[in-house]
């Protein structure tokens, strides 16, 4: 294994941010990322819009990225992108410029899957972040995931547990809507939660046997239950949304964790982690840490800013790829969807 100084930057493309990032090794040096507001007015991500903002946004990023870092280009020891899951328009964007950037610079590629980056981010060398030991159990969380992983060495991914519909992080988004909400819902739940009764308004947990995870009957709860109110008195959104939001987030949680603390019964690992853009949610944080305490699991929490789509995460993953060689073929192509463990 190679383990001299080596320089990363990686660019990360899966959806409507565009993100670049150095790393020297496993530290961070500079983190870029460009948000793209035009979303907001539509309720959601539009495909077409994120991937012309992607290509307005790019060059910009990751020459800020570089300037940052304080190297240049020709330090680079390779380039990582994210191959997938993603918007494929978005995807094709970032993959089209690293595998120019590095075939102009005769540098490797290294392809990585945008999930197992999530779970990876754990690897960031910081001061304030210990890593998981292994084996360790993974909720990954996000708008498009729900899964619980299993990973025994770096770069070996098992799922045990994922969802048959909905992800969490749609739920949450889907819910938010029906409140009157504004895109994207599930920060705006979470913020007003902190002001309500998280047992004012008790919804149903989905029966799904095993590890696996439901969330579209929530959300049709939900639904029928604020159509009920509302024909009851058309103003309980407005009078009753900080308990109503509480109530949403408490019942996620608890879904949420019944399935983690399975997992860890089940496997005997209680070295447990989360990881994806819900991760940031403070209920979940809350409670893992709570079953921490309580159950003496060993628990990993990332930095809010390597929970939301980052190149940092998409670095490290492929840092750890370029240590073992696992170089990409120029003409592997980007993958709209693709399981964590491929």
């Amino acid at each position: 294994m190679k383990t001299d100084k080596v320089y990363i930057l990686a660019i990360e493309s899966s959806c409507d941010d565009t993100s670049a990032a150095v790393l020297e090794n496993n530290i961070v040096l500079s983190n870029i990322i460009a948000n793209q507001e035009v979303h907001a007015q539509y309720g959601g991500v539009v495909p077409e819009l994120a991937s012309r903002a992607h290509q307005q946004n790019i060059v910009p990023v990751v020459a800020q990225a570089l300037e940052r870092a304080g190297i240049t280009k020709e330090q680079l020891s390779a380039v990582a992108y994210t191959k997938g899951p993603g918007l494929m328009g978005s995807l094709l964007v970032g993959t089209s410029f690293a595998k120019s950037m590095a075939l102009a610079l005769d540098i490797p590629l290294l392809a990585v899957n945008h999930m197992q980056a999530h779970i990876m981010a754990h690897f960031i060398k910081d001061e304030n972040q210990i890593a998981p030991s292994f084996p360790f159990l993974c909720l990954t969380i996000s708008g498009g995931h729900t899964q619980i992983v299993k990973i025994t060495e770096d770069l070996t991914f098992e799922v045990l547990g994922e969802t048959i519909d909905d992800a969490v992080g749609e739920a949450y988004d889907k819910s938010a809507k029906l409140l009157g909400l504004p895109y994207p819902g599930g920060p705006l739940i979470d913020k007003y939660a902190k002001k309500g009764n998280p047992k004012a308004f008790p919804f149903s947990k989905p029966k799904v046997k095993g590890l696996d995870f439901s969330f579209s009957g929530l959300k049709t709860a939900i639904l029928y239950f604020i159509q009920k109110k509302e024909r009851e008195n058309p103003d309980f959104i407005k009078e009753n949304l900080h308990d109503i939001c509480a109530s949403i987030q408490f019942t996620i949680a608890e879904i949420l964790m019944d399935k983690l603390k399975m997992a860890v019964k089940e496997t005997g690992i209680k070295e447990v982690a989360i990881a994806g853009g819900v991760s940031a949610n403070s209920e979940i944080r809350k409670r893992l840490k709570l079953a921490s305490r309580n159950y003496k699991w060993n628990t990993y929490i990332p930095k809010f800013e390597f929970t939301t789509d980052n190149a940092a995460m998409i670095g490290i993953s492929g840092y750890y790829q370029y240590l073992h060689n696992k170089k990409a073929d120029f003409s592997e192509p980007a993958k709209a969807r693709l399981k964590v463990t491929e």
